[in-house]
């Protein structure tokens, strides 16, 4: 018999500008508790043990470091899909 391991929970922020950070993170009862606030509030959510674990090493505020750009991108667009939402994308000032 295998043990289970604990529910792992991570929340990202992402404001459009910069790279997403990490808002909360936490395992077992903290993290059940992230996962109901972010169901509470309509916030999407997807599991991914694998990221998750990577996430739960970073500190709060910190953002995601530049090789996990392409995940979360997906994450993000997985977000707006379940969401009905489109991004807005801005454009840069041309020079």
């Amino acid at each position: 018999m295998t043990k289970k391991e604990p529910t792992r929970a991570v929340a990202l922020q992402y404001d459009g500008e910069n790279a997403p950070t990490v808002t909360a993170s936490g395992e077992g009862e903290v993290a059940e508790e992230i996962i109901r606030i972010a169901r509470e509030h309509g916030v999407p959510l997807r599991e991914d043990v694998m990221l998750a674990a990577l996430l739960s090493e970073m500190e709060l505020g910190e953002e995601i470091p530049p090789m996990l750009y392409r995940v979360i991108a997906e994450v993000i667009a997985y977000a707006y899909l379940v969401s009905g939402k489109v991004p807005v994308i801005k454009e840069k000032m041309k020079r």
